[in-house]
């Protein structure tokens, strides 16, 4: 029943306005995920803070980009400056009156140092036990470790996450997380069975990252790279990096392909690999760090011959 004095026509109005209110959000997140899945898929990858979970808190924290502080300090996760912050800074009311929040010199930035800030303080050390899909369990920790004094914060992350299924970023593969740079290679396509261990390691020079994979270290070509060059910035030899990864001396190296930095294995961490089409013995060894000629061996496959799609892997 509609209360009397109040019109029906302002009832509908008022509820289109809400409708079309909502709908310029659902435009305003689509449009913010599309801008910056990749840039939180990347950061999962290297360092394991949940793509979904990073999407929705900058949605939220920055209203989908359009902010005072997202568009004039390019800080889309409300984090303040703290003693240790030496960079620009940006003041707005906040809890209090005036507060001092990092400003950044573009969105990437943001997000990096996002991770940054979760990676390097004790009270989330215990999120990075979660598994990196557990977007629940990292949102509940988020708000008991006092990310944010909205008591309804874990809830509001979740159903983002849910109602944009943002959680479907977080079974992202190695090419979409590095695709801007690697256009997608398929020796480093839907690696599955390594994914979860992908983890930056260490550094190389000229800021190369190292990752792990079957407890062998390795990096990541890059776009103009060859042996000497890659060998150089870790001070290995160009022969050496061929012997460690099953090619020539002068062989052609593709940006975005794995690069071991040792001697790979004998055995991979998985039992068995089922061939997929187009892969290669190549590929699949890299994939696993496992060394060629053992999968040949093992397999009783001639040299130089490549197995059929479908064909069961023995790699241990």
């Amino acid at each position: 029943m509609v209360r009397r004095g109040i019109p029906v026509l302002f009832l509908v109005c008022f509820s289109c306005g809400v409708m079309a209110q909502q709908a310029d959000f659902n435009l305003l997140v689509t449009r913010y995920i599309q801008q910056f899945k990749e840039i939180a898929v990347k950061e999962m990858m290297v360092y394991r803070v949940p793509a979904s979970i990073t999407l929705a808190q900058g949605i939220i924290e920055s209203s989908a980009g359009t902010s005072r502080l997202a568009m004039e300090a390019n800080n889309h996760f409300g984090i303040k400056c703290h003693k240790e912050w030496k960079g620009d800074t940006f003041y707005q009311d906040d809890d209090e009156k005036q507060e001092c929040f990092r400003k950044y010199v573009d969105p990437v930035e943001s997000f990096r140092d996002h991770s940054y800030f979760l990676t390097l303080r004790d009270r989330y050390k215990g999120l990075f036990e979660l598994d990196v899909t557990d977007y629940q369990g990292w949102a509940r920790g988020l708000k008991a470790a006092g990310y944010a004094t909205d008591p309804t914060y874990a809830d509001k992350l979740i159903k983002m996450i849910q109602t944009y299924s943002l959680n479907t970023y977080d079974n992202a593969d190695f090419a979409s997380a590095f695709g801007d740079s690697f256009q997608l290679i398929e020796d480093v396509k839907g690696r599955e069975a390594w994914l979860s261990s992908f983890i930056v390691v260490g550094e190389g020079a000229n800021g190369r990252h190292i990752y792990e994979n079957n407890r062998l270290q390795l990096t990541i070509s890059r776009k103009g790279d060859n042996l000497d060059k890659i060998g150089r910035d870790f001070d290995i030899s160009p022969k050496k990096l061929a012997d460690y990864n099953d090619m020539g001396a002068s062989s052609t190296v593709k940006p975005g392909q794995m690069i071991y930095l040792e001697s790979k294995r004998r055995k991979a961490a998985a039992s068995s690999h089922v061939v997929k089409e187009k892969e290669t013995l190549f590929m699949i060894s890299q994939m696993y760090g496992i060394k060629l000629k053992m999968l040949y061996k093992r397999n009783d496959i001639p040299v130089g011959v490549e197995p059929p799609k479908g064909r069961l892997l023995q790699l241990r």
